[in-house]
């Protein structure tokens, strides 16, 4: 049973295994996953016979699939370019950034070159 339901999401959920693997374009993908979404959504909620179903369900599944979407494209680009990931080289406080801080409302200019941090 545990391999049914594991084989069972990766057919509909992981893109390496559904037939969406072969579109290979993250956002073209992510749209198509959530119009399908929203499609079983209205096929519950008609099924139930509530509009107001409808509008819980499609909010969850939106919620719920941009969640996974946003995670493997946060780990696809980990894996592909972690580079991007180096925001700052070094550490700049974003108060030094300017060449000054202020210490009890006034501003104090700092040396030139002066990386900024506390720990010095």
């Amino acid at each position: 049973m545990k391999q049914f339901i594991y084989e069972s999401w990766n057919g509909v959920m992981n893109a390496r295994h559904n037939p969406l693997r072969h579109i290979q374009d993250l956002q073209v993908r992510h749209i198509v996953l959530q119009v399908l979404a929203w499609m079983w959504c209205i096929i519950f909620a008609i099924g139930v016979g509530s509009w107001t179903v409808f509008g819980i369900s499609a909010i969850a599944h939106l919620v719920f699939i941009v969640g996974i979407v946003l995670t493997v494209a946060t780990f696809e680009t980990a894996k592909r370019n972690p580079q991007s990931f180096n925001f700052i080289k070094g550490y700049h406080s974003m108060g030094r950034s300017r060449g000054s801080v202020w210490v009890n409302g006034k501003r104090v200019d700092l040396p030139k070159g002066d990386p900024g941090g506390e720990h010095e």
